[in-house]
């Protein structure tokens, strides 16, 4: 039997998995299967040879009765309207297990940013929000940059919001520039949650972060932060990175300059230069003996095809649904200790809730406060999630500690639910 990996679908196997343990009303399932809100808009955009390029974006507020529709936006050539319903629904399980007021949303647009110029990008970053601006707003559905969007985008963004409204709006969008009243640590928040989340899952599996070997799947923001960060607070070392192209394999540690030294000139990182370092797909990357593996790319690179030859005692999922479900049961049976996406990666919309506060109070925190506000939330979280799976294990019920998360997640969302009179 072929495994489904429609984004969605995982999503919604996931979910039923949950419910099922926790025995959840019928009724608030079939609501939370299927997200409240699905925004389809086509966005006319006027391109640099004179021509107008008509682009298809979308917004979907999955869930919102725990507060505004929270998530990013990305621009992608692949984006897909399932794949966005995916995110946002696991945006509204990560908002609620971090047990901040939001629900979840995500936004995309079907485009190709590499081959458009600034001004192109600006014009599209524009247009959709003149397009889905009615539907967003600070109490409302609050966007963030994702894939291949920037703070430089979300201020065109919150700049147009601006312009619709008549008035500075800054707690409309996360993400954006300092200057803009962004916040301070909200850079590099999805990996500094991730690495708090590392820190005490190392000490439940007994693993020394000094002495620990890591492979980090992506180099982009999430990716790139996870090896810097990895290094300076625990002095593990990085043996393996990867982007799009492929990656690199050295036992005896990268050393970043020369990693981004081989980005720039090249194009990737697979062209890293040492005595001892190999090039390797990142198919062979998920395979090393490593203590921790750190997928921070795209969806599905874990599957039932590969997961039994996940060697590392720990997975700590930074990229959204790297996982598919038929491979988590794997890695559950093998011993592997899984975190999933929506605990690991919650740093980065923990930290857009930190910002939507601070712009909403107009009281700004610097970053010593943030990164301390952030570690108290997330290792919460953790804890609550290792709690919830003792309490099952020891009823004779071993779930994985994605279902564990899920179980809190949902309960939170469906208990507001039921205090609304929704069912």
């Amino acid at each position: 039997m072929t495994e489904n990996l429609n984004p969605f679908a995982i999503a919604q196997k996931q979910l039923d998995k949950a419910a099922e343990v926790m025995n959840l009303d019928k009724q608030a399932l079939a609501i939370l299967r299927e997200p409240r809100r699905t925004l389809i808009v086509n966005i006319p955009v006027r391109m640099r040879n004179g021509k107008t390029q008509t682009f298809t974006g979308f917004r979907v507020q999955y869930n919102d009765a725990r507060g505004p529709a929270k998530g990013g936006i990305r621009f992608h050539p692949e984006e897909t309207l399932d794949t966005v319903k995916a995110l946002s629904a696991w945006m509204t399980w990560k908002c609620s297990l971090a047990d901040i007021p939001f629900g979840g949303g995500k936004g995309g647009v079907i485009c190709d940013p590499k081959k458009m110029n600034d001004s192109e990008l600006e014009a599209l970053s524009r247009a959709y929000i003149r397009a889905i601006g009615q539907f967003i707003g600070p109490d409302k559905d609050v966007p963030a940059p994702d894939v291949s969007t920037t703070p430089q985008t979300m201020a065109w963004m919150m700049d147009e919001y601006a312009n619709i409204v008549g008035h500075n709006e800054f707690g409309v969008i996360t993400g954006k520039p300092v200057e803009l009243w962004g916040s301070e640590g909200r850079k590099d928040s999805t990996a500094m949650g991730g690495m708090y989340v590392m820190r005490e899952a190392a000490k439940m599996q007994k693993i020394n972060l000094k002495k620990a070997t890591i492979a980090v799947q992506g180099f982009g923001n999430a990716g790139m932060y996870a090896y810097t960060l990895s290094k300076s607070m625990f002095g593990s070392k990085v043996v393996a990175i990867s982007d799009s192209k492929g990656g690199v394999y050295d036992p005896d540690g990268l050393d970043l300059k020369k990693l981004e030294e081989a980005k720039q000139k090249t194009g990737t990182v697979m062209n890293y230069k040492s005595k001892n370092a190999e090039k390797i797909t990142n198919e062979k990357l998920l395979e090393l003996d490593v203590d921790i593996l750190i997928p921070s790319a795209i969806e599905n690179q874990v599957r039932a095809d590969n997961a039994d030859k996940v060697k590392a005692k720990l997975l700590l999922e930074l990229a959204n649904g790297p996982v598919t479900p038929e491979a988590d049961s794997i890695l559950h049976e093998n011993g592997v200790f899984d975190l999933p996406d929506f605990l690991v990666n919650s740093g980065g919309v923990i930290g857009s809730y930190f910002e939507w506060a601070q712009n909403q109070s107009k009281i700004y925190w610097k970053t010593p406060e943030f990164y301390a506000r952030l570690d108290e939330i997330i290792t919460k979280s953790f804890k609550d999630t290792m709690d919830l799976r003792k309490s099952y294990f020891e009823k004779k019920q071993k779930i994985t500690p994605r279902t564990a998360a899920y179980i809190i997640a949902v309960d939170r969302v469906a208990k507001a639910m039921k205090a609304r009179g929704w069912y």
